[in-house]
């Protein structure tokens, strides 16, 4: 059983449905807490393309590194304008910018998942030179990432919380696209040693302050979802004091002495193209269409639910048993459910027949539909129609208490024992093989990350 088993895999009657590919296999083999024979390989093979392909890209960084702090701030400042803007629209009334409604905007978080799931990855590799000043910064970046061994600070703990507390945790499904910005941080940490300027350009590029970030939030605040690490991300990646400015530090800091300068910029630069490569977020977020999201998610469970159902009713002279029996037929099914009055499209989904089935602790399907698939339903039903309420307020939901209080368990109890049997100069190795993207989520990884902060301070 390897990290990923609890999201990246499906039960036994639904794995047809797995999607593969090889930015996904890629990722699956570089999210190990021991890597297979041949994984560095495939990586570096993996992002030499990357790079070759980013290599044709455009780039808005100052052709001097000098230039850097004053083009990180300009972009900075020219975000924060054009989120004021953004507001100002809203309170004229304009309507949301991203996300159409509340199904929407699971979907933009189910289908971001495998990058956020990694996040920081980029900079695990230089873990292991924490004796060098000159990359304090990344470090620095690293472990607040991981929220310095905080379960309710780690973005990676956050995420997964958030995921599950929606219904959107399995990813088996995704197609391969969404895992290569995920794919290329992973390699990155695993082989920062053979890439750093590229690592520190990605750095660079993916720690400014982005408008959708911002946008991103407002907007699941508005419809109910917990924002927290979108806002997280919004204070920490500040231009004054910090990820962003740490980015820029560290390409300065960096810079050879003795070396080739220009070739060392040239690679940060190519580095910061990785940024481009692959789906990013505005991406995810246009690519939804709710009654395609709808259609496909009930073909998806066609397969089991073939042959459960009663022949007693029928719909349209046909039973549901039939109407599943063959793919393709999903959207003809909706039709005649709604030809015949069981789902009532544009009004309050409880006034629809079909939903009662769907939703609430006595419905004849309770438990088919999880959390997820019950907000695509409703919102594609509801259609037009919006319930009379104000805007949404979202809540904070604090980590379990059993994460917050930290307390040991069997990992954690065997970390201190380890550590106590090793000689103190090969204990930073063990702490760091625990903080890497496979486990520092867990209580071992977030206690390793926890000591381990001890040795930059």
């Amino acid at each position: 059983m390897t990290t990923l088993t609890p999201i990246f895999t499906s039960s036994s009657e639904s794995c047809n449905f797995l999607q593969t590919g090889p930015a996904r296999m890629l990722y699956e083999r570089l999210l190990q807490p021991q890597l297979a024979d041949g994984a560095l390989d495939e990586a570096r093979s993996f992002l030499d393309t990357q790079l070759e392909e980013a290599a044709g890209l455009p780039c808005d960084m100052p052709a001097q590194p000098e230039a850097l702090l004053d083009w990180m701030r300009n972009a900075a400042l020219s975000t924060t304008q054009a989120y004021a803007l953004y507001l100002e629209e809203r309170r004229q009334g304009a309507p949301r910018r991203y996300f159409a409604n509340r199904a929407h905007a699971l979907y933009f978080l189910r289908h971001v998942a495998p990058t956020k799931l990694v996040d920081g990855a980029w900079l695990y590799g230089l873990l292991k030179h924490w004796q060098e000043l000159r990359l304090r910064p990344l470090l620095r970046t690293y472990l607040e990432e991981l929220g310095d061994g905080v379960p309710a600070m780690n973005h990676v703990v956050l995420y997964k919380q958030l995921l599950a507390q929606h219904g959107c945790d399995e990813l088996a499904e995704l197609e391969d696209a969404h895992f290569l910005q995920g794919a290329q941080q992973l390699a990155l940490g695993h082989l920062a040693d053979d890439y750093l300027p590229e690592v520190i350009g990605y750095n660079l590029g993916y720690e400014q302050l982005p408008l959708h970030l911002l946008i991103s939030s407002y907007e699941l605040t508005e419809l109910d979802i917990d924002p927290y690490y979108f806002q997280l991300h919004v204070t920490i990646d500040n231009a004054s004091t910090g990820h962003a400015q740490k980015a820029v530090q560290a390409v300065l800091e960096n810079m050879p002495l003795v070396g080739d300068r220009d070739a060392f910029y040239r690679r940060v630069i190519n580095g910061y193209r990785l940024n481009d490569l692959g789906l990013g977020s505005t991406s995810v977020i246009a690519a939804f269409d709710l009654e395609e999201e709808v259609c496909a998610m009930l073909e998806r469970k066609r397969d089991v639910a073939t042959q459960v159902h009663s022949d007693y009713c029928r719909i349209e002279g046909r039973t549901v048993n039939e109407w599943l029996s063959q793919p393709g037929q999903v959207r003809s099914f909706l039709d005649a459910l709604q030809k015949r009055g069981w789902i009532r499209r544009d009004e309050d989904p409880q006034s629809s027949r079909f939903w009662q089935l769907v939703q609430g602790d006595r419905a004849a399907m309770f438990g088919v539909f999880n959390a997820y698939e019950q907000q695509l339903l409703h919102d594609w039903i509801a259609g037009d129609w919006t319930p009379p309420r104000a805007r949404g307020r979202s809540r904070r939901r604090p980590a379990p208490a059993a994460e917050q209080a930290g307390g040991l368990d069997d990992d954690m109890q065997a970390l201190h024992a380890t550590l106590r049997a090793l000689p103190a100069k090969q204990q930073p190795a063990k702490l760091i093989e625990l903080m890497s993207p496979a486990s520092h989520f867990t209580p071992a990884g977030l206690l390793a990350t926890r000591l381990f902060n001890a040795y930059l301070q």
